[in-house]
């Protein structure tokens, strides 16, 4: 199993960043993926989710508005689109795939078997 993130950079306060992450050797029936994203000196915290399956979709409430998720099925990728970027939202973004995962759980880091390497966002001021 492979996640693959890309599409980090350094960007401005204001600018919008697209981010990608292509998933290989799943099964996608089940599958919910998610990114995530850690800050230094900072814990890893839910960013949003979907499920492959149906594509609801799941946000972290400070996310709303300005984040949106979603998933290509051809292409086995789930995307990343922020907009109105501020310096805060500069971290380490990481993609994950979790199977079977109810809807209490969606946000729950620990729920998540299969991690990508990550992509570094940096927000300048």
């Amino acid at each position: 199993v492979q996640l693959q993130a890309s599409g980090g950079g350094l960007v401005q306060a204001g600018d919008s960043l697209r981010l990608s992450c292509a998933a290989s050797g799943l099964t996608m029936r089940d599958v919910t993926m998610a990114w995530f994203r850690q800050a230094p000196g900072k814990e890893r915290d839910f960013v949003a989710g979907i499920r492959w399956s149906g594509g609801n979709t799941y946000y972290a409430d400070s996310m709303k508005g300005r984040f949106a998720i979603s998933r290509d099925i051809a292409k086995n990728t789930v995307y990343l689109q922020m907009s109105n970027q501020k310096p805060e939202d500069t971290a380490v973004y990481y993609c994950a795939a979790g199977f079977r995962l109810i809807a209490s759980t969606v946000r729950s880091r620990d729920r998540y078997i299969y991690w990508g390497p990550g992509t570094q966002v940096t927000v300048s001021s």
